[in-house]
């Protein structure tokens, strides 16, 4: 299981991103900003810039299109040497990866060690196991076209602990990530912190997850 997972866009140390997955085809998912087209259009540039100038390959995959149709997405993903997810809403990005069939999809490639998963923010969080706690920072009821209403609460539970990104750091949500907190620890969940330019990566069992930066 390889995983790169960033408070903030490609972390400080981006070497240890093109060492997990080197040079290869990316996926870009930007889901979680689906309800938000202005921020969506300007994270799609900003990252696509970035990935290619490490030398990788970027196409965009849009979860949307494979709402109920996980076949076609697993064929989608086939030709992808690593998916990157950019940041946004939690539980936006969480309703896309269950309506698409994803959710199911990547922890089989992740079994097989042919993708790695990589991204910031809201895919950090999304690679937990709960989103419970969340609620703090991203809005539940956020609803894009075309979604359902339902909230997805369970995360991919790709690591054993929850993440609170942004951690005291010079970012909008950082004094909300305070509650997401307090909520942990009143419920006692095990949890990481990451300062933004922090990443925790996986490159073979969870178990041995480093931070870097």
């Amino acid at each position: 299981m390889r995983l790169y997972l960033s408070s903030l866009d490609l972390g400080d140390t981006p070497a240890e991103l093109v060492a997990l997955a080197p040079r290869g085809r990316v996926a870009l998912i930007m889901n979680a900003l689906d309800g938000d087209e202005a921020s969506r259009g300007m994270w799609r540039a900003t990252e696509t810039d970035a990935l290619q100038a490490l030398g990788f390959t970027v196409d965009e995959l849009d979860l949307r299109r494979f709402f109920g149709d996980a076949a076609g997405l697993r064929t989608a993903l086939a030709g992808f040497d690593m998916v990157w997810i950019n940041g946004g809403n939690t539980f936006v990005l969480m309703r896309a990866m269950r309506l698409s069939g994803f959710d199911r999809i990547i922890t089989d490639r992740l079994a097989e060690d042919s993708i790695v998963y990589g991204g910031f923010s809201a895919a950090t969080v999304a690679a937990t196991p709960s989103l419970r706690g969340i609620e703090a920072v991203d809005d539940p009821n956020e609803v894009p076209e075309g979604y359902p209403s339902e909230i997805v609460w369970d995360g991919l539970g790709l690591v054993p602990f929850r993440v609170a990104v942004h951690y005291r750091s010079d970012h909008p949500e950082s004094a909300d990530v305070e509650r997401e907190i307090a909520f942990y620890e009143r419920e006692g969940l095990a949890y990481r912190t990451l300062r933004d330019g922090q990443v925790l990566i996986v490159s073979d069992a969870v178990e041995k997850v480093r931070l870097v930066g």
